[in-house]
């Protein structure tokens, strides 16, 4: 059995600042996920988009395992994160798929 070595991952410092993102829209193809992360402030009907990233239906699927992972962990030590703000998805505002 080969012992996989761990892969050294280099933050370069403008991205270690990160992105304030708080709506994602996601749109897919056959080949490929795209999640748009935005910036919506309240009482503006313009959100601004903050970051594209794309990634393969099957590094999608390893993502969506990774959250519900991680939320889990979160959950189990601080509480349950509550979903506030749903009937506005309902009423179309902050759509899943473009």
């Amino acid at each position: 059995m080969e012992v996989q070595k761990p892969i050294e991952i280099e933050l370069d410092a403008n991205i270690a600042q990160g992105v304030y993102s708080n709506m994602v829209m996601i749109a897919y193809s056959p080949s490929e996920f795209v999640f748009d992360f935005a910036k919506i402030l309240p009482g503006l009907p313009k959100a601004r988009v903050q970051s594209r990233v794309l990634m393969t239906p099957q590094h999608a699927k390893l993502l969506l395992k990774a959250l519900e992972d991680n939320i889990k962990q979160y959950e189990a030590k601080f509480g349950e994160v509550k979903l506030y703000g749903m009937e506005q998805r309902k009423m179309g505002f902050a759509p899943e798929e473009k």
